[in-house]
C-alpha cells in the first residue's frame, strides 16, 4: 500500500526523476523487502530502483487522518428527527515534502453515502513552494483565504462546529446555494510573512488569491474569476487583527431554462474584519458582510451579515472550556437575525483524541415556529 501511495506522489507531483547517488535516505532503509521488490520488478524496463527515486526527490512523506463522531438531541419541534449517531468526518491525508522546497498535501473525505458531491471525495490536493518565508507560492485545492476561522481543521475550532460567519459567508455551507465545498476552491495563491520581531513571530501575514468560484471537484463555469486575500498585524506573538475581501461570481450548474425561480449567477462581494488570539487562552472574534443573491431562491435577500464572539480558557490540565455568541442576518436586517449561544468543553486525552460535550440555545427570529429551542452534543475526535 504505502508503495502505491509513493508512486502516487512522484509521478503527481515529481515526474521528472532520473537515477543518481545521494547521500542518505530517510523514507525507507534501503535493502527493506518493498525497496527490494519494487527494484526487482522495475530494474529491467527503467533501471532506477526505488531508494534511488526517493533520493533523488528528497521526498518526505506522512500518512494521517481523523475521525469525528458525534451524538447529538434536540427539543426543536417539527424535525423528522431530533438528533442521533452521526460520522461528522471521515478524513484520510498524506503530505510531506520533495525537492526540499515543495510541500503537496492530499486530503480525502470518505464519509456520506455516495452522491453527487457527496460520499468518498478529494477535498485538498495541493503543491507549495515554499522556499522564501515572505513569497510562498499555492496551486491547486485548498481552502478558500477568507476569515481567520476558515482554515482551521474541525479540531482546533475549540466548539462542536464552525461559527455561522465561516459557515454561511466563507463558503463551509455557503448561504449562495454553492454545492458542498468545505470552503475550499481550485486556484492558485500567494502568502507570506515578514517584518520578524525579537520573539520570531512576524508582524504582517498577507495571502491573495485567484480561484475558480466554483468550489471543490469543479470546472470554472464562466469567464470571471474569484480574487480573495487578506491582510493582517501581529503586534505581539499569537495575536493577529485583520481584514478580508472576497471580488466573485457563483454559477447555477442546475439551472433550469425556465429561470422564473433561480438565478444563472449571482455575485459574491464580501468583506469582513476579525481578530484572533491563540495560546493557553482563546479569544477569537470576526464580522462579515455579503452582497449577493442565492441561486435556488430569486426572491432571497441580497444583503446578509454575521458576526460571532469566542473565548476559550483552561480549568485544569486537559481541559479547556469555550463561550460563543454567534449572530447571522440572513436580509441584513434584525427581524432575520439568528443567534446561537453555545458553550463547549473539550478534554484532551493526549494530543490525538479529544472528548468533547456541547450546548446551543438558539434564537431563530425567521423561523414561523419553535424560534427557541436546545441542542446538546457529545463528540469524539480521533487523530491518528
Amino acid at each position: 500500500m504505502k508503495k502505491i501511495f509513493i508512486g502516487l506522489i512522484l509521478t503527481t507531483f515529481c515526474p521528472n526523476i532520473t537515477a543518481t547517488t545521494s547521500d542518505s535516505i530517510t523514507a525507507l532503509p534501503t535493502g527493506s523487502t518493498i525497496e527490494k521488490k519494487w527494484h526487482y520488478e522495475h530494474k529491467d524496463a527503467t533501471g532506477i530502483s526505488l531508494s534511488s527515486i526517493i533520493k533523488k526527490a528528497d521526498l518526505s512523506l506522512k500518512f494521517g487522518g481523523y475521525i469525528v463522531g458525534k451524538y447529538s438531541i434536540s427539543d426543536r419541534k417539527g424535525q423528522a428527527s431530533n438528533g442521533g449517531f452521526d460520522l461528522r468526518f471521515v478524513r484520510l491525508y498524506m503530505n510531506g515534502y520533495c525537492f526540499k522546497d515543495f510541500y503537496y498535501r492530499i486530503q480525502m473525505e470518505v464519509n456520506d453515502a455516495p452522491g453527487t458531491d457527496k460520499g468518498p471525495r478529494i477535498v485538498d490536493a495541493f503543491i507549495e513552494w515554499q522556499k522564501y518565508n515572505f513569497l510562498r507560492i499555492k496551486l491547486g485545492q485548498f481552502k478558500r483565504p477568507i476569515g481567520f476561522e476558515n482554515p482551521y481543521s474541525p479540531l482546533d475550532v475549540g466548539m462542536g462546529s464552525y461559527s455561522q460567519a465561516t459557515m454561511k459567508l466563507a463558503s463551509i455551507g455557503d448561504r449562495i446555494g454553492e454545492h458542498k465545498t468545505s470552503g475550499r476552491d481550485l486556484g492558485i495563491q500567494i502568502q507570506g510573512d515578514f517584518i520578524p520581531a525579537a520573539d520570531g513571530h512576524n508582524w504582517i501575514h498577507y495571502q491573495i488569491g485567484l480561484f475558480n468560484g466554483q468550489g471543490i471537484n469543479h470546472k470554472d463555469k464562466d469567464n470571471h474569476k474569484d480574487l480573495i486575500g487578506g491582510l493582517w498585524i501581529s503586534p505581539i506573538k499569537n495575536l493577529s487583527i485583520g481584514g478580508f475581501g472576497w471580488n466573485g461570481k457563483y454559477t447555477n450548474e442546475k439551472a433550469q431554462p425556465d429561470l422564473t425561480k433561480e438565478w444563472k449567477s449571482v455575485s459574491r462581494i464580501r468583506w469582513g474584519t476579525g481578530i484572533k488570539y491563540e495560546s493557553d487562552w482563546t479569544i477569537r472574534g470576526e464580522y462579515m458582510s455579503s452582497v449577493g443573491g442565492v441561486v435556488n431562491n430569486i426572491n432571497a435577500p441580497t444583503r446578509s451579515d454575521a458576526w460571532y464572539t469566542t473565548i476559550g480558557f483552561p480549568i485544569i490540565k486537559n481541559l479547556k472550556v469555550y463561550g460563543r455568541w454567534d449572530c447571522y442576518r440572513d436580509a441584513k436586517t434584525w427581524s432575520s437575525l439568528k443567534t446561537d449561544y453555545g458553550m463547549s468543553a473539550n478534554y484532551k486525552l493526549g494530543k490525538n483524541l479529544i472528548f468533547q460535550l456541547n450546548y446551543i440555545r438558539t434564537y431563530d427570529k425567521l423561523a414561523q415556529a419553535n424560534q427557541r429551542y436546545n441542542t446538546f452534543d457529545a463528540q469524539i475526535y480521533a487523530r491518528f
